[in-house]
């Protein structure tokens, strides 16, 4: 064996170390969901989450945004039916916004006034026609807002011609800018604003538990991919970061400060959240016991916290380092 194989252990220990804390481990806040997804935190360090109730597993009840309050722990339910929402995210004006899916969901993102309660949407159509199933939103530091528009379930027509990325302007134009990432899933504009980072997780087929599992299906590109961001908003495919073929891909990511990513990986073999340096060097590996959907940092004295969606279950850990948040 090579010398540089023995020196290879200690440098990655060290690395997981000094992002997550020896012997810390994760705690569960939540249970008995459907498929829970979208975590985020509000400015006031209050936590949302998705439980999209699956129409064929939960009789018809259209989805619901769970709220977390960390200092009771109280469960509580915020709306419901959600428009089978799926990614949340909170802008710098502290509103609520939902990318809501397929599934009898409203296939639309909107935008709630958390002081009012009142929402409205931001993106319904584009060309005159419906979304596929918004499905994970970023916010760059403009204020414009980027939203993943792909179809892994839901009877209604599939519209718009392409699995797309698109970008809603502070004026309320919508923009296609990214169509060649095979099956767009989660985003997330780096801190310095350089970067658009995208899941692709084509797992070849647009209706999840319409198809027995015994049917085999031809899956695609299951891959963490780099785009290059204009000061215009615009996105430029860079690189490939993670391959994850033959097996399955990520989900949903985060950022932290220092701009590593933590990516939720529905990998069986290993499933759990794997943390990546900004060029896609694995510094640490969170396992989770299921297979993991999206996760979302906490705020103020709760930054260091990583919320994690899995199955139907929202868990946490403590760690060393802080989430990235809009200014």
């Amino acid at each position: 064996m090579p010398r540089h194989a023995f020196l290879l252990i200690p440098c990655l220990l060290a690395a997981q170390s000094a992002i997550v804390p020896p012997g810390a481990k994760l705690e569960q806040i939540f249970s008995g969901g459907v498929l829970t997804e979208g975590v985020t935190s509000a400015p006031d360090g209050t936590v949302y989450f998705s439980d999209i109730t699956f129409t064929h597993a939960s009789k018809m009840q259209a989805g619901h945004i769970m709220r977390f309050d960390p200092r009771t722990r109280r469960i509580s339910v915020f709306r419901s039916p959600s428009g089978m929402s799926n990614g949340l995210k909170f802008d710098a004006q502290g509103r609520l916004l939902a990318a809501e899916g397929a599934d009898f969901g409203g296939r639309r993102v909107t935008r709630t006034d958390m002081k009012t309660g009142k929402a409205e949407i931001i993106a319904g159509t584009f060309e005159g026609r419906p979304f596929n199933a918004p499905n994970d939103i970023t916010i760059d530091a403009k204020g414009r807002i980027y939203f993943s528009d792909p179809r892994y379930l839901g009877h209604e027509p599939i519209d718009q011609p392409v699995m797309a990325v698109y970008r809603i302007d502070p004026d309320g134009s919508i923009h296609r800018v990214i169509t060649d990432a095979a099956k767009p899933n989660g985003v997330c504009v780096s801190p310095d604003q350089r970067t658009l980072y995208l899941v692709s997780n084509d797992n070849g087929t647009t209706g999840i538990g319409r198809l027995p599992d015994t049917v085999p299906v031809r899956k695609g590109q299951m891959a963490l991919l780099a785009y290059d961001l204009a000061a215009n908003g615009s996105a430029k495919f860079r690189k490939m970061l993670v391959d994850y073929s033959p097996d399955e891909g990520p989900d949903g990511l985060v950022a932290d400060t220092d701009g590593n990513l933590y990516v939720a990986v529905r990998r069986a073999s290993r499933p759990g959240i794997y943390v990546y340096s900004p060029d896609g060097k694995e510094l640490g590996y969170i396992r989770t016991q299921g297979l993991p959907t999206n996760v979302g940092f906490g705020r103020g004295e709760e930054a260091n916290m990583l919320y994690i969606t899995e199955g139907g279950n929202v868990q946490r850990i403590r760690l060393n380092r802080r989430g990235y948040q809009l200014p």
